[in-house]
């Protein structure tokens, strides 16, 4: 039996909750995690039209982009879209899960899709956020050390971008003294004993923490594992908003607009002047990506690829890029394939849909 927390377990793996902007409501939303799933429709917007969707294909989960509900609500009457979508979901024991900032800031994540869509290589964060690694330094006595650190490893400590089973280790010698309530591993209790141990020292990104220490606490042979844990300002360099890639070739700057359009489905692009002939450079971001202009323009990006510019915004761009503003909706689009793929190497033959009504709220003539 899958149940739905199954499947919150598996796209958590990839977007932690704990990597959502502070303003952000990525969660459970409504529904019972522990009861079986009967199959997930995936969209980005958990609409009225949605709900009856998830109804007809016996869906109890709707798997979203994003949150349904931002803020707190102090009543449920039906009185907007928001509340009305709440209350059809409990009626029909629908669940709805949304992932959301934390899905933008992780590697293999929205903007990882959009880079795909677009041919991008050699991509990268665009800006890597900061505060999120830690390093956790242990003592382990010599014959235990590839042990522990194996464990470590598989748990996740260890990668540094391309690079994994990082660590570092110093011999030294511990002391210590068990009380006669102890079970010493070497040693005897009630007597000061010195032994040979290695320190390792291992970084590890803090939504793995409580993984970290099980692994560690599981495998470490003794009674009292003596560890700490110091968090770090380097940024993680796979944990951040938007990303920044290149073309495999340069393309003028007209091929690459109309270019785009095709590929992001896209009625309008609103871009800035055409201040560089060539594109090759490309910096993007899913959804409402303004506040990263500056950051596409000191990496010497060429166009800066996303949605909801203010009109005052676009002058912002000085000459020195190209902002080219593709919609809130179209550029998160491939997101509800992202789900898809992300759920379908787990489970296969599961009712896995896609949602097949467009809830863009947006319209072009």
């Amino acid at each position: 039996m899958i149940k739905i927390s199954n499947i919150i377990e598996v796209v958590e793996q990839i977007a932690p909750p704990s990597l959502q902007e502070s303003y952000d409501n990525a969660r459970l939303i409504v529904g019972d995690k522990d009861v079986e799933c009967t199959g997930v429709l995936i969209c980005l917007d958990a609409i009225e039209a949605v709900i009856d969707e998830a109804i007809e294909k016996r869906c109890n989960l709707v798997l979203a982009h994003h949150p349904i509900v931002f803020s707190g609500l102090k009543s449920l009457t039906g009185k907007n879209y928001i509340e009305r979508v709440i209350i059809k979901a409990v009626k029909n024991d629908i669940a709805i899960y949304a992932a959301h900032t934390n899905l933008d800031n992780v590697m293999k994540g929205v903007n990882s899709k959009i880079a795909e869509k677009l041919g991008l290589r050699n991509v990268k964060i665009l800006s890597p956020k900061s505060g999120v690694l830690k390093k956790l330094y242990t003592y382990v006595p010599i014959d235990a050390t590839d042990s522990v650190k194996k464990a470590l490893f598989e748990a996740g400590a260890g990668n540094v971008g391309e690079y994994s089973e990082c660590s570092f280790q110093i011999a030294g010698e511990g002391t210590f003294k068990g009380s006669e309530k102890s079970h010493p591993f070497v040693g005897k209790r009630g007597e000061r004993h010195t032994e040979k141990e290695n320190k390792i020292e291992v970084l590890y990104p803090d939504y793995l923490e409580r993984r970290v220490l099980s692994a560690l606490f599981s495998a470490h042979p003794y009674e009292e594992v003596a560890y700490e844990i110091i968090g770090l300002d380097n940024v993680h360099q796979e944990i951040g908003s938007g990303m920044i890639g290149d073309l495999d070739e340069p393309i003028s700057s007209k091929d690459f607009l109309n270019m785009v359009k095709i590929i992001m489905k896209t009625d309008v692009i609103r871009y800035t002047q055409i201040v560089k002939e060539k594109i090759q450079k490309v910096a993007i971001c899913g959804g409402a990506g303004s506040f990263l202009l500056n950051t596409a323009i000191v990496q010497n990006a060429d166009v800066f690829i996303t949605g909801d510019f203010k009109y005052h915004q676009f002058f912002d761009a000085d000459r020195r890029i190209i902002i080219a503003d593709i919609g809130h909706y179209e550029s998160e689009q491939y997101t509800i394939d992202l789900f898809y793929e992300i759920l379908v190497k787990k489970f296969p033959t599961f009712a896995l849909y896609l949602t097949t009504i467009n809830t863009n709220p947006v319209n072009y003539l």
